[in-house]
Parts: structure tokens; sequence; C-alpha cells
């Protein structure tokens, strides 16, 4: 069976278009590589920035979190509070004394004065009042040191419990604030880099887009010739032809090519054939 007349300038016009095309391969670059990768975004980059910037940044509150505790070591032990003492804790101890050993003095004198008055200066009565004096006054001189002496000691104490205390908190609130600007960096740079993904996710969307494009203005000349074999061969009688490829993922240009062949294979025979 011949070709029809109508058909065989249309056939050779189709084999020209044919031999062009295949003599001029698809550029895959147009469509492939790594400019239709999305590249790293800026915020992507300022989070690697900020977590480079911020490796370390919790140290100086760590290391003063370690101070408090070494110096809050330093007020443990029964001596600790030696370093609280007033350094006028003697001054204060030898004034008072010094005002009781007056008012002493004057008492003594007192007992002079009424023996001498009575007639009695150097008596026994006048013995007698006088030593019961004395061991009234060395009890309450010795009262008064150790009352002064127990305060300095008890305020010593507290001051050291104070200090002891206050170091704790000072540790904890610096290793609160390590925890914290560990956190909060790490919040930020998970911020930023989540931010920067989700906007190269969009530029990459929009490259594979360009891609597709690319790819589908590359293949639409074959497709178009394809598009005209295929109706050739179905005016010709010939059902050998296959649809063309799908550009967005379908058979290479390589499979078209034959598959368009195969239907022009007997096209051409029905051109020439019979002649």
């Amino acid at each position: 069976m011949s070709l029809p007349d109508y058909l065989k300038d249309t056939a050779k016009d189709f084999a020209k278009q044919l031999t062009a095309s295949t003599a001029v391969p698809i550029k895959t670059s147009a469509f492939t590589g790594r400019q239709f990768v999305a590249g790293e975004d800026p915020l992507q980059t300022q989070a690697i920035n900020l977590a480079k910037a911020g490796v370390g940044s919790f140290q100086p509150f760590l290391q003063a979190a370690q101070t408090a505790v070494g110096q809050q070591a330093g007020l443990t032990g029964p001596q600790a509070f030696q370093q609280f003492m007033s350094p006028f804790q003697q001054q204060v101890i030898d004034t008072t004394l010094q005002d009781f050993d007056r008012q002493a003095a004057m008492g003594r004198q007192n007992i002079r004065d009424q023996a001498v008055t009575a007639g009695a200066f150097g008596g026994g009565r006048e013995g007698v009042a006088l030593g019961e004096f004395e061991a009234g006054n060395l009890r309450n001189r010795a009262g008064i040191l150790a009352q002064l002496q127990q305060q300095g000691f008890t305020q010593a104490q507290n001051l050291a419990q104070q200090a002891f205390q206050n170091q704790g908190n000072l540790a904890a609130q610096q290793m609160g604030l390590s925890n914290f600007q560990r956190g909060s960096l790490g919040q930020d740079v998970s911020a930023l880099g989540n931010l920067g993904a989700f906007r190269q996710g969009i530029t990459q969307a929009q490259l594979a887009a360009d891609a597709q494009a690319a790819r589908t203005g590359a293949f639409e000349p074959a497709q178009r010739l394809d598009r005209f074999g295929s109706g050739l061969s179905r005016l010709s009688g010939l059902q050998g032809a296959s649809p063309m490829v799908d550009p967005g993922g379908g058979a290479s240009p390589f499979a078209t090519a034959l598959s368009t062949a195969t239907g022009i294979a007997g096209l051409f025979g029905k051109l020439y054939g019979n002649r």
C-alpha cells in the first residue's frame, strides 16, 4: 500500500524536520545543574554566624558561679567567723571595762567614806564590806567581759552565715544566667535556621519551577515534531507510532526519537518503496 499523494509532500517535510531536529542535541544544561539548587539563605548564614559567635558565651557566668562556690567553701569550718570579727572589738571591751573600773573605784571609795563617818575605818566591818564589794565587782566585770565577747562572736557568726548564703545565692544566680544564655542562644539559632530553611524551600520551589519550564521549552520542538509524525502516521494508516514523552519525567529524548522513528520507518517505506 503506497502513501497517498496528498501526504507525500507533508511526509517529506516531516522527514527534513526530523533530520534537522535529531542533528541538534537537546541542551540538558538548560534545565539541570547547580543553578537550579537553592543556595544558603541569608537567615541560615546569620544563624550559623550567631552560633559561632555564641560558642562559649556562657563561660563568664559559669566561671563566676565556680568562683562563688569556692568562696562559699572558704566560709565553712569552726574558725570561719574569725574573718568577720570586728576590728574594734577589743577597743569596745577596753573602753567598757575602763568605765566599769571607774565606777568600781567610786564604789570602793564610798565604802571607805562610810567607814570613816561611822568611825570604823580600817576595822573588820569595813574589810568585810570591801571584800563583798570586790567579789561582786569581779563577778560583774567578768560577766560584762563575757557578754561583750559573746556579742562579738554572735555578730561574726551571723555575718559569716549571711556571707555563706550570699555566695550560694550568687552561684545559683550565675548558673541560671549561664543556662539562660545557652538556652536563648539555642532558641535564636533555631528560629533563624528554621526561617532560613523555610525561605530556602520557597527558593528551591521557584528554581524547580524554572527548571521544569526550561525542560518543557527544551522538549517542545521534539514534542511538536512527534505530534506531527503521530498524526501523519495515523493519516497514512500506520499504527506503530506512540505518543511523545511527558517532559515532566517521562521517556528520554532518545526514546522519543526511537518511538517516532518506528512509525516513520513504515511511512518512508510507503513514500519511497513503491515507485
